[in-house]
């Protein structure tokens, strides 16, 4: 009987201290905004390293996304000031006539980004160029 509570004991012990432990190593509800990488679609582009590639395109050249998972990222609130100055020490410049709703738009030279934000993700599309469009409409008129 002594064994038996002592074995109890321990179990209540080691549960105890996985319970705390893992409370500590969970994802904050809030992205700190501080490190970042680049996008899988657009290295040039920065990404929080909290967020999770969650979904991209593959074969698609119409349309090229990445959307990433980020908890606490809410579609209502504007994007957080620490991370708009990422985005743009990195070389991006918004364009703000052509933002639509949480759709935001970037230029960085001749590269476009749409990020758009959603809650608890974002997703970045690189639209397809319009060079090809182009280049297809000179093509049909010989």
């Amino acid at each position: 009987m002594f064994h038996n509570s002592r074995l109890r004991l321990a179990a209540l012990f080691c549960a105890g201290a996985i319970l705390i432990l893992g409370s500590g190593c969970g994802a904050s509800a809030q992205p700190s905004w501080e490190s970042f990488d680049g996008a899988a679609n657009v290295k040039s582009f920065p990404i929080p390293k909290e967020a999770n590639k969650t979904e991209q395109t593959k074969g698609n050249s119409d349309l090229d996304y990445v959307r990433y998972a980020l908890p606490g990222l809410k579609e209502s609130e504007s994007l957080p000031e620490p991370y708009i100055n990422v985005i743009e020490s990195w070389g991006w410049k918004e364009k703000k006539e052509e933002q639509k709703g949480s759709s935001l738009v970037f230029e960085k030279g001749k590269s476009i980004v749409h990020l758009t934000v959603h809650d608890d993700f974002l997703i970045i599309t690189v639209p397809a160029p319009l060079k090809k469009e182009a280049i297809q409409g000179l093509e049909s008129k010989k």
